[in-house]
């Protein structure tokens, strides 16, 4: 059974993620696992770093640990089961290589429904699924009227 379950957490997009939040409660519930969160930040370019004030990035780190931890303290599971990480860099590097640290049994990822821009393009939970050390899952959101 799945013991340790980590959900990457959008927080431009948190209604994404709480589809794969529930499945992760789930699992966890089922197998008395743990449940970990995590936000990858994007890098900002060079060319905009004259214009952001010097502690920029640990506002920005800090910002994010606390929203992160705010979407956490909802987690339905005791807070001993419940953790979260916020790194900065590629999304899929950054899960890949949180995975591995954790040696976690499953990534469960939410995502939109496939447009054609990703199917050219590619996404971040495809790279994922195909570089992932462990087993993965690709939740979609629910859309009213669907089951």
């Amino acid at each position: 059974m799945f013991k340790s379950i980590l959900v990457p957490v959008d927080l431009a997009e948190v209604e994404v993620s709480r589809a794969a939040i529930d499945k992760a409660v789930a699992f966890a519930n089922a197998s008395g696992g743990q449940v970990r969160l995590i936000y990858v930040r994007s890098i900002l370019p060079v060319t905009f770093m004259e214009f952001v004030p010097p502690d920029f990035d640990a506002e920005q780190q800090s910002d994010s640990e606390a929203k992160l931890k705010e979407i956490a303290d909802t987690v339905p599971l005791p807070k001993e089961r419940v953790s979260t990480a916020v790194h900065m860099g590629a999304v899929y590097n950054e899960v890949l290589e949180e995975a591995a640290k954790m040696k976690a049994d499953l990534i469960i990822v939410g995502s939109h429904r496939p447009a054609m821009a990703t199917y050219l393009l590619g996404s971040n939970a495809s790279t994922i699924v195909r570089h992932a050390p462990c087993s993965v899952l690709v939740v979609r959101e629910n859309h009213a009227g669907e089951s």
